[in-house]
Parts: C-alpha cells; structure tokens; sequence
C-alpha cells in the first residue's frame, strides 16, 4: 500500500562469535555480514593479547565501508576499531592505531582528532569500559 514503510530484512540468530577465529570473523566484516558490527567487536576484544587480532581490526579499518558505517553521530567503525586499537595499549596495537589513523582522509584524521580532544594520535588513550 502506498505510504507504507517498507520492511528491514530479518538478520537471524547472531552468530557465536567468540567461537570463531580472527579469519572468520575478518572475513564476516569484509563480507559485510549482517554481524559485521558484532565481529569487529570481537576482534576488538582479543587486542590487547593477541596482535594478530590487531592486525586485522587494523586492515579492516581501511574499508570503505568501515568508514561510511556509523555507530552513532560521527563514530564510524573505522573510528571504533582506531580507538579499540589504542584502548589495547600494546605497542604492537598502539603502532597499528597510528598506521590505521594515518590511513584516513585528512579531514577524518581532524574530526577524530575533536572527538578524541587531543591535538595528535599520539596523545589518545581512551579506555573502553
């Protein structure tokens, strides 16, 4: 009928994803999977012991799609897997955060740079609750 709102697709069951390894989560990210939020979490999670995990939040951080897909007002979950990387404060995930920060467009490095209220990467280090 006209003036209907149209139906969201249904999503399904989460699936367990603290049972699936870093690939598999990687890959439901890339893949934009329904969950992709739900396994960069995740991933986010296993930072701060486990730098293959950083790694990949890293990389992931660089997809378009990361970048346009947001949390909440500014916050994409590029900016989620940057601050997740810098939360860790390992110096294999603090090093991946600055490569990942350096990776976006200059005026997302100064709105992040805002929303962080710091004048450079380096300076960050927000804790995650």
């Amino acid at each position: 009928m006209p003036g209907d709102v149209p139906q969201l697709p249904r999503r399904g069951p989460a699936p367990a994803v603290d049972r699936m390894s870093n690939a598999e989560l990687a890959r439901m990210v890339e893949s934009e999977h329904p969950y992709r939020g739900k396994a960069l979490f995740e991933l986010s999670d296993r930072i701060a012991h486990d730098d293959d995990a950083a790694t990949k939040v890293a990389m992931l951080s660089r997809l378009t799609s990361m970048r346009r897909a947001r949390l909440f007002d500014r916050v994409s979950l590029a900016w989620s897997a940057i601050i997740a990387l810098l939360a860790a404060e390992t110096e294999h995930s603090r090093a991946s955060a600055y490569e990942a920060f350096g990776a976006l467009d200059l005026e997302e490095q100064r709105d992040m740079l805002d929303y962080l209220e710091v004048s450079a990467i380096e300076e960050a280090h927000p804790r995650i609750a």
